[in-house]
Parts: structure tokens; sequence; C-alpha cells
């Protein structure tokens, strides 16, 4: 994925993505000059600059002309244009979350391969160089890892926090592990394209983690049972008993997801419609969007419709709650004398 070459220092290009604050540099350059450069600062085949500002910095400062490089190649033609940019104003098409998520991916791998090649390179030198290329005047030990998410993050445009692309991405692993339960994989896909139209990204990683704890809940019932059975048949009387399915192992219709996921879906949606103005959505919504939203409400509705005679809950629980609801209809004069009415997060449908 890359080679060590000699490289004119001038014909390395930086992008304005590069921090700018680059802590003491006269101290690594004396450094430098003292042990040399101990790693190579990574550039893609173009000569763009990946990792090392600071290195390249105290190179300058002590007139290098040429300089070792560590060649990656396999950068995409996304980051390479990223990385390469001279104008942070420069007018581009706004990144969407999962773009933004996937360019964070490749940008932290990047970066935390440069950070491994400095810690196995400096790992038996006098002053333990690769210390002095973390970040501030009095930067941290840099590890494997070190800063590698926060730098990344905060190379990509947005300003969306490491946090929130490290949620993003492991959803779309979710979404891309062969080994996952095709209902899994398939909720986790649909998570992605809700984000992708805007929606929130933390609800979203939620629900997959509790899915995901509830699959893997029920795989360890699985292999308790298996275990069980092994067990018998080594320490009972002739034949072990046949194997029963564990209560907790839950048999779906293909694409049917399971409670947790519903749970997760409606709580993140409790009170959505105050947090909205219905003439600004009229305004703004394209015909599409808005057909996206009125299909969605009318299968909710239908299955709403569906679940009510299914509850049994004590009226006076919800009917206090549903005093306050928007939009809520009045309650069928049939469901009313069968004493079944809506739950509390479903008094809005």
């Amino acid at each position: 994925m890359g080679i060590e070459l000699e490289r004119t220092v001038d014909s390395i290009q930086v992008g304005t993505r590069h921090r700018t604050d680059l802590g003491d540099i006269d101290a690594l350059a004396a450094s430098i000059r003292e042990h040399g450069l101990l790693q190579p600062i990574t550039v893609a085949i173009d000569g763009v600059l990946v990792c090392g500002r600071r290195r390249l910095a105290a190179i300058r400062q002590l007139g290098w002309r040429t300089v070792s490089v560590w060649v990656r190649s396999g950068i995409s033609d996304r980051l390479g244009l990223l990385l390469a940019e001279q104008d942070e104003n420069v007018h581009r098409k706004p990144l969407t979350q999962l773009e933004a998520a996937a360019l964070y991916r490749e940008l932290k791998q990047l970066m935390a391969e440069d950070a491994e090649r400095r810690q196995v390179a400096s790992r038996f030198s006098a002053d333990h160089q690769p210390n002095s290329d973390g970040g501030g005047n009095f930067p941290p030990p840099s590890g494997p890892v070190g800063k590698a998410r926060e730098q990344a993050a905060a190379m990509i445009p947005g300003g969306t926090s490491y946090k929130t692309m490290e949620k993003i991405g492991h959803v779309q692993y979710v979404a891309d592990d062969p080994d996952a339960p095709e209902a899994l994989r398939e909720l986790a896909a649909t998570e992605l394209a809700r984000i992708e139209a805007g929606g929130p990204v933390d609800p979203a990683y939620q629900r997959i983690r509790a899915v995901a704890a509830e699959v893997e809940q029920a795989r360890q019932s699985e292999l308790h049972a298996l275990a069980a059975e092994a067990v018998a048949r080594v320490t009972g009387p002739g034949r072990g008993t046949k194997r029963k399915t564990p209560a907790t192992e839950t048999v779906r219709a293909p694409g049917r997801w399971p409670v947790a996921a519903f749970v997760q879906t409606w709580t993140s949606l409790a009170d959505w419609w105050t947090h909205y103005d219905p003439d600004e959505l009229a305004a703004e919504l394209t015909d599409d969007q808005a057909r996206v939203f009125l299909t969605v409400v009318d299968g909710t509705v239908a299955f709403a419709d569906r679940l009510r005679p299914l509850l049994t809950i004590d009226p006076t629980e919800t009917r206090e709650a549903g005093d306050d609801a928007v939009g809520e209809e009045p309650m069928q004069q049939g469901a009313a004398d069968e004493g079944a009415v809506p739950r509390r997060h479903l008094r809005a449908l």
C-alpha cells in the first residue's frame, strides 16, 4: 500500500485542511537536526501531504531540499481532493453525513498507520522523537491510535465530532457484516437511509445497539442450551434428553424487527410534532419528501388501528396523558366499551 522515496520539499503540497497550530517547531527541528528524521512524512502519489504537518514545517525550517516520504497508494479520489484543497471557502456540494463518515474512516486509518510507523521507528531512540509530534506546546505521547480520531474529524468539512462519526461507522459496520443476521443488517441499512436523509445519528445508533444486544443474548442462550445438552449426554443415565428451544429464542418472519427496535424508534419520536411548524414544512418540503412522510403516517395509523384492540391497559392511566396530545381523535365508542385504549406513546396516532 506504500513505498518510501526521496522527494523535494518544495514539491509537497499542503492543503488548508491541515492544522495551523503547530506548537513548538523549534524543539522538533532541533531533535531532527540531532537525530535525523526517524519516520518519513506521509504523502499521496501526487505529493499531497497526508500526515506529518509538523515534521514538514521543521524540515523546511532546517532548510532541507529533499526528504524521505512514505508514498501511500489507494487513497480515494474524494479524500485526495479534500486534502489538496487550497481554499477553505471553495464552493462545493456539502457532504452528506454518510460521505463525511466514510472520509473520516479513511483518513483516520491513514493517520493511525502513520502513528504506528512513527512508534516502531522511534521505539529505541534516545529521546523518543514521536512524543514531540503531538498537539500543542506540551503534547502527550503519541501511540498507534493517538489523536487520530480527533485530527481526522477536524479535517472533515461540517464540524461533526469524531464520536458522531464513530456511531455512523458502527451502524455501517453492522449493515455490511456478513455474519450478522439478515434482519439486523436490514435494520442497519434502514437506519443509514434515515441518517442520509438528515435524521439524528444517536437514536439510530442506540436502536442498532439494542437490537444487536438482543441478538447476542439469544445466541448466548442457544450456546448455553447446547452446553447443557452436551453435559446431559455425558453425565446422564444412558442418553441425553432432547434439546428444547430456549425460551428467549424468537423466530421471526423475514424482515421482521424485534420489539427493542420498536421501543427505541417510538421513544426517539416522542412529542416530535412539537418541534416543527406545519406552515414552514409545507413551504420547504419537496413533493417527494412530503409523500414519504404521509405514506409513513398512513401506514403507522393503520398499524395502530390493528394494535389498539390488542392492548389491555387501565383507561385512567392514559386518559390524563392523552388530554394534551396534538391531533388526537376521539375514542371510538366500541373501543371505550371494551376498555381498550391506546398506550401513551401511541396517543398522537
